[in-house]
């Protein structure tokens, strides 16, 4: 008897319901293929509803997706509606609630898909950002005082606990030893923690001792490297090739993983997953809802279907994982370009071709 996930979908704002259109094509092609089943759901929180009714999500949403085994997403952004709304309300409203306490970013260059680094091909750029998702600087301590005078005054503070660190160390241990075991290439290199200890004295200390006793204690035979989080910013350019798991707090996660979309290609090629390990995880392409090509079928669906291929990996659906991500690479390299409108084909065009593919 095949198996049968459920799928919550929110396609969201923009150009995000065109490109989950292209993802579920190949993630249905995947499972025909690999001898399972998917049910879709889908709900409309975004933009236009909240314009609509004035709800971002209620909390009976939450309960909902609960009953799911994974999450799809769109995007979410209206220019209609002020930044921070939608955010707060949906995206990190779902983290929080959901617990999902690490967002994976790989970072991996494919094959004919253009780098903005001279001199440096897919060998070079391959390895994955996993950035604390639940807890740091936007967590919402803090406040405002006198807010619209001279005198104004406002603080949001990094909080991070021993048990929120530990957790996203364990998971990025894990996936080295994993990684390790795959290839030899991931092997020879260290897993990094970054952050901003000489100046973040606190939070940085915590995160640099955890570090180091969970490696020292659990995982001794895993290379270990630091980095502050400057340092990283600039070897992610200079030498991609140094990195293959690197582990962050949740800010200068947010940060360098849009750095590393663009050595990987751009945004519109970046994937990542907001994970729940114990629960339900969603995914969805890096881009954005990028409403000014809303409608024009000429969006690169490539970041949604990347994201597809990690939700079945996470599921539990290796081969079809696999699969998807040979059958992008294959069209990647028939495409002229990565951008928006320059691909040589369609949105629907590059979905049609991968999904042909499986």
């Amino acid at each position: 008897m095949s198996k049968t996930y459920k799928i919550a979908t929110i396609p969201g704002d923009g150009t995000g319901p065109e490109v989950v259109k292209e993802a579920m094509k190949v993630l249905k092609a995947a499972a025909a293929k690999g001898g399972f089943k998917l049910e879709f759901t889908e709900f409309d929180f975004g933009g236009l509803r909240y314009l609509k009714t004035g709800e971002t999500l209620p909390d009976s949403a939450i309960g909902e997706f609960r009953k799911f085994d994974a999450m799809f997403l769109g995007a979410i952004g209206h220019p209609e509606v002020k930044p921070g709304i939608l955010e707060t309300g949906i995206l990190l409203k779902i983290r929080f609630a959901l617990d999902q306490y690490i967002n994976l970013r790989p970072v991996k260059l494919y094959p004919n898909v253009e780098t903005p680094l001279k001199d440096k091909g897919p060998e070079h750029i391959d390895f994955v950002v996993i950035r604390e998702n639940t807890g740091g600087i936007y967590t919402g301590h803090g406040g405002a005082t006198r807010v619209g005078t001279t005198e104004e005054i406002a603080t949001q503070l990094m909080v991070y606990d021993r048990r929120t660190v530990d957790r996203c160390l364990k998971y990025a241990f894990e996936l080295k030893k994993k990684r390790n075991a795959l290839n030899a290439k991931y092997a020879a290199k260290p897993i990094t923690l970054i952050h901003k200890r000489n100046v973040l004295t606190h939070c940085g200390d915590l995160w640099y001792r955890a570090f180091e006793e969970m490696g020292g204690k659990q995982y001794p035979e895993l290379k270990r490297d630091y980095n502050h989080v400057d340092a990283a910013n600039m070897w992610f350019v200079k030498n991609p090739e140094w990195f293959d798991v690197a582990v962050t707090e949740n800010l200068f996660g947010d940060i360098i993983t849009d750095l590393g979309a663009m050595i990987q290609g751009g945004l519109g090629v970046a994937s990542g997953g907001n994970i729940n390990p114990e629960g339900v995880s969603m995914f969805e392409p890096m881009g954005g809802s990028a409403p000014k090509y809303a409608g024009q079928n000429v969006i690169n669906p490539m970041a949604a279907i990347g994201a597809a291929m990690m939700m079945l990996d996470s599921l539990g659906e290796p081969k079809s994982s696999q699969a998807i991500e040979s059958a992008m690479i294959a069209t990647m390299k028939k495409m002229k370009s990565q951008a928006a409108g320059k691909m040589g084909m369609s949105t629907t065009e590059v979905g049609d071709m991968v999904a042909g593919m499986l």
